[in-house]
């Protein structure tokens, strides 16, 4: 049985402490990420958002925002933006096209190879660039339409020039600080 975006919206009621994604009728159910991968993306949306709001170039968002892709998927990276002209206003539920840029970040649940493709579907479906945030191997993979992955470590610079004009992140900036 194949179900519609409006199951996954009674289900999202009945379960809100979960998070779902509406796969090619199926309903995905993640469990909340762990502790590591959540501070790693959350420095990445920082990163981002510090940059695109005082230039107004468009719009940051976390895992909880939801887009509604061109093949009627329902999907929620870890992080997104998306560029100004194509969003205007923030909707109130999803927005209805693919991220400009998509970030997925490694939990200790996540299966690398689900996250490339989930990276390769939304650069199939509009996406201009995907990034993938391992921080069990400190490792960053960089991907755009018809190219191989860029693999970036520390000591790297992560930039996004199509995109983000004169934004740079050193990778090292990412990952979590340890306190001895």
């Amino acid at each position: 049985m194949s179900l519609t975006l409006e199951d996954l919206e009674k289900m999202q009621q009945q379960y809100p402490d979960y998070r779902m994604e509406l796969v090619k009728g199926n309903i995905i159910v993640s469990s909340p990420s762990g502790y590591e991968s959540d501070e790693v993306a959350a420095a990445m949306i920082a990163e981002l958002r510090n940059w695109v709001r005082p230039r107004k170039l468009g719009r940051t968002a976390a895992s909880s925002a939801g887009f509604r892709l061109p093949n009627s998927d329902l999907r929620a990276p870890d992080a997104s933006f998306v560029l100004a002209e194509r969003l205007r206003r923030s909707p109130k539920s999803f927005a209805q096209l693919a991220p400009d840029l998509t970030v997925e970040v490694k939990s200790p649940s996540d299966n690398l190879e689900d996250l490339r493709a989930k990276i390769q579907e939304f650069l199939s479906l509009g996406t201009k660039v995907g990034i993938l945030l391992n921080p069990d191997e400190r490792i960053v993979e960089v991907y755009n339409i018809g190219q191989e992955a860029i693999i970036l470590r520390d000591g790297d610079i992560l930039t996004v020039p199509d995109l983000l004009p004169g934004w740079e992140v050193p990778i090292a900036d990412l990952w979590p600080l340890e306190f001895d």
